[in-house]
Order: structure tokens, then C-alpha cells, then sequence
């Protein structure tokens, strides 16, 4: 695969970035209101974030799925974000190990995979979007990154009627703005980009 089909693409500023995740109505809500993560949330296990909507779309079923029915956004300092990337191990063997990954991948605090990127239609594109797995030994952090947390479900809901209807259009008319993301060679080489 070339390096051309890796790519972050994001809805970020300056200073954020959105990251976003599925969760149940016992996890989303509380989390809503609180602008943090609380129990009945996991800080004992990983949690996956990503920062294409698409991808998150397919993924819950448009808020469809369960244990998955609440999209949220979550805005993250972007500082945390590359932060997190420092620290991660592609949860796939790559030419960049050398040896010794299998142990680097069990001890990692940040996981890291690379899934075919989506479009409107569902189809899988010719390039890769990032999905970013923090761990039971970093999670603890989580709640010190985000800045807002926002529901997306009512989105996540339109788009999809939308899509039903065959109205493509209107349905991309919807989408958060996301561009790809500006990453130092550093980090590039960390995610195997």
C-alpha cells in the first residue's frame, strides 16, 4: 500500500480536534451532561476513538446499532491528540519493528489501526482512516483532554434517512467538514504512514 492511502482526516481548529465514538444511553448521556466520561464508563478497558464520521457511521449503524444508539463528539486538545499518537503500536506487524513487536504491541498504552475509509454510499475508499485504541494504562487521562462533549445522534439520524431516501446530496451536505490533518514526520513514522 502506498503512503498516499494513509491519511488523517479530521474536523479540527487550532487548538482541537473531534473525535467520535458510539456509546449507550447509560454511557452517553451521563457523559453529556457531566462534559466527562463517568461510570458506568470503563476506565479499566480500552476505548477507541475516531476521527472520521463516516467510518463511525458504518460502524454504529448511524446510531443504529446496540450499545451503540448515542454518537458523540468528542473535542480533544490537539496536544493530547498528538500526545497519544506518540505513544502508539500499529496493532499490525510492519517493516518499521524490526523485532520485538509483538511484545511492544501487548505492552502498548496506544493501539493503532488503519481501516478502508467510507463514503456516503457505505463503499470502501482507496485510502485508510485512523482508529485509535487508548488504554486501560492511559484512559485515566481522557477526561483532562476533552473540552466538549456533543451529541451527534440526531445527526447521525437525519443522514441516515437522508441516505435511505437516495438523497446523497443533502446527506454529504450534512457531514462535519473534515481535512486531512497535519502530522511532523516523527509522528508519520510512528503510525506507519
Amino acid at each position: 500500500m502506498s503512503v498516499n492511502n494513509f491519511e488523517i482526516r479530521a474536523d479540527y481548529n487550532q487548538d482541537t480536534i473531534v473525535v467520535y465514538q458510539a456509546y449507550s444511553p447509560l454511557i452517553a448521556k451521563p457523559a453529556l451532561e457531566q462534559q466527562q466520561f463517568v461510570p458506568p464508563f470503563l476506565f479499566t478497558r480500552m476505548t477507541w476513538i475516531k476521527p472520521s464520521f463516516l467510518w463511525m457511521m458504518e460502524r454504529s449503524g448511524y446510531a443504529g446499532k446496540a450499545g451503540q444508539e448515542h454518537v458523540l463528539s468528542i473535542r480533544l486538545r490537539r496536544t493530547a491528540w498528538e500526545y497519544v499518537l506518540s505513544q502508539a503500536v500499529l496493532t499490525h506487524a510492519h517493516d518499521m519493528y524490526k523485532d520485538g513487536w509483538e511484545e511492544r504491541k501487548k505492552n502498548a498504552r496506544v493501539n493503532v489501526q488503519w481501516d478502508p475509509e467510507r463514503s456516503i454510499k457505505g463503499a470502501k475508499l482507496n485510502y485508510r482512516s485512523i482508529q485509535v485504541g487508548i488504554s486501560r494504562h492511559l484512559i485515566g487521562e481522557y477526561n483532562s483532554w476533552i473540552v466538549e462533549i456533543a451529541d451527534y445522534t440526531q445527526l447521525a439520524h437525519k443522514i441516515f434517512a437522508l441516505k435511505q431516501q437516495g438523497d446523497y446530496s443533502r446527506a454529504t451536505a450534512l457531514l462535519p467538514i473534515e481535512k486531512p490533518y497535519p502530522l511532523g514526520q516523527e509522528l508519520q513514522k510512528i503510525l506507519g504512514m
